[in-house]
């Protein structure tokens, strides 16, 4: 199992900027496919980027343009630049690791859009 923390969340006005960290344990960062996810108040939990251990990138369509996911295999750590934030941007965001049958999630970290 692997341990992930979150960091970086947090107040921000529509139109600003955050970025988010994902910290991992473990010595295998490496080979993990890292993803973030987001769930709103009442919604359910979605995909907002991954990244696989070899760098190619996907992005959910409300994020692209945005958003940058992109990881630090010296760091074992993974980022999440938000740009042009929104107030439906809005939700607890969570960061994932997964390889071969391993599927870890962090504790989650909060970013809230509003003026």
């Amino acid at each position: 199992q692997v341990q992930l923390v979150e960091s970086g969340g947090g107040l921000v006005q529509p139109g600003g900027s955050l970025r988010l960290s994902c910290a991992a344990s473990g010595s295998i960062f490496s080979i993990y496919a890292m993803g973030w996810y987001r769930q709103a108040p009442g919604k359910q939990r979605e995909l907002v980027a991954a990244i696989t251990s070899g760098g190619r990138t996907n992005y959910a369509d409300s994020v692209k343009g945005r958003f940058t996911i992109s990881r630090d295999n010296a760091k074992k750590t993974v980022y999440l630049q938000m740009n042009s934030l929104k107030a439906e941007d809005t939700a607890v965001y969570y960061c994932n690791a997964e390889v071969g049958s391993l599927n870890s999630w962090g504790q989650g970290t909060q970013v809230t859009v509003s003026s």
